[in-house]
């Protein structure tokens, strides 16, 4: 089943053709939603920078999260007001290059690591708790990118994972990510469940093309960020696909909101190195009810603030004051949203 979001002043029910690498969004209607930037608000250590800001998180009492590439990489905690609290996992093996990170309704932190192909569980002291996958041994010499066919995909051997998520029983999704093209499903203990998608990239529903995001909703439905496809998809807690997305342009990451009332952010982030024009056509960030009716729409690319340069990760813990992780601009920006003009929904 397609499915094109309907903004509430317009619905969208055009499929979407073949599509290039980075694709401008074709619904229409969409209010801007008002919002204030807050940038820099974080308070480094002395001498410490920022590097690529490639993922956020909170957890419940307000802290962040920040996974940063830089001459290594790093994950920093730091309170609500931005005050650096502690450097979590220095010198951890299984650090190379930072994806994602993801704090669980227990308040542990999940990390995503591109390089080393693990995804790692810490207790809030920052203890590892679990490791799903395996970093390639050293004595195997350098290890790269499949040239070819990808080898079968295996259920604890991951390739380049992008993202994890959880649903309400503490089972454990992964996006399965750069190189196999998959979703796989494990139990709260680490055990592999099932998987949808293969090594083979594909374009039809269940089958994906670097899947780059994925976050689960209190209904345990498990949503994608299909980028190279340039859709969402969104999945049923087995793995069976319900329906895809295809008019909110590239998909490059998603955050739900939990709570009883969720809404979903999903980000046309303009793509790495900024080719020309697409600061035209790309970069917003669309707000939406989890039925899927677009609300409304926020942000532009820019190298300065408010605006964003290839976000890349989104904080929605408080729909009403997202956290960015941008990459190309090496920086953290909490957009606090403004209640959006009243307008009527459109039929669906």
């Amino acid at each position: 089943m397609t499915r094109h979001l309907a903004s509430t002043c317009i619905v969208f029910l055009l499929l979407a053709g073949s599509a290039p690498a980075q694709q401008k969004a074709t619904i229409t209607g969409v209010p801007d939603i008002p919002f204030t930037s807050v940038p820099n608000f974080l308070k480094l250590p002395a001498g410490e920078n920022l590097g690529e800001a490639v993922a956020v998180a909170t957890n419940s009492k307000g802290n962040i999260f920040v996974y940063h590439r830089r001459d290594t990489t790093r994950l920093f905690e730091f309170d609500r007001n931005g005050n650096f609290l502690k450097e979590i996992g220095k010198g951890y093996y299984g650090f190379e290059f930072a994806h994602s990170v993801r704090v669980d309704k227990d308040d542990n932190i999940w990390t995503v690591d591109e390089g080393t192909n693990l995804v790692t569980k810490f207790s809030p002291q920052g203890k590892v708790l679990m490791v799903i996958g395996r970093r390639p041994p050293a004595v195997d010499g350098p290890v790269i990118a499949p040239a070819g066919p990808n080898p079968p995909a295996q259920k604890y051997i991951l390739c380049r994972p992008s993202d994890v998520g959880f649903d309400p029983q503490g089972n454990i999704f992964i996006s399965d990510g750069y190189c196999n093209n998959r979703v796989v499903k494990y139990d709260k203990s680490g055990r592999f469940v099932a998987q949808v998608g293969s090594e083979k990239a594909g374009k039809e529903l269940g089958e994906f093309n670097l899947p780059h995001g994925l976050q689960v909703d209190e209904r345990g439905h498990v949503w994608v960020a299909d980028r190279t496809n340039n859709r969402y998809q969104e999945l049923d807690n087995n793995l069976k696909p319900i329906r895809e997305i295809t008019n909110l342009g590239t998909a490059w990451t998603l955050c739900v909101s939990p709570g009883p009332h969720q809404y979903i952010f999903f980000a046309n982030s303009n793509p790495n190195g900024n080719p020309p024009g697409s600061w035209e056509n790309t970069g917003e960030i669309y707000k939406a009810e989890i039925d899927g009716t677009v609300l409304g729409k926020f942000g532009k690319p820019g190298k300065n603030p408010p605006n964003f340069q290839v976000v890349h990760k989104i904080d929605c813990r408080n729909p009403n004051e997202l956290i960015l992780g941008e990459i190309e601009s090496w920086r953290v920006q909490k957009y606090i949203l403004q209640p959006a003009p009243a307008r009527p929904s459109a039929a669906r």
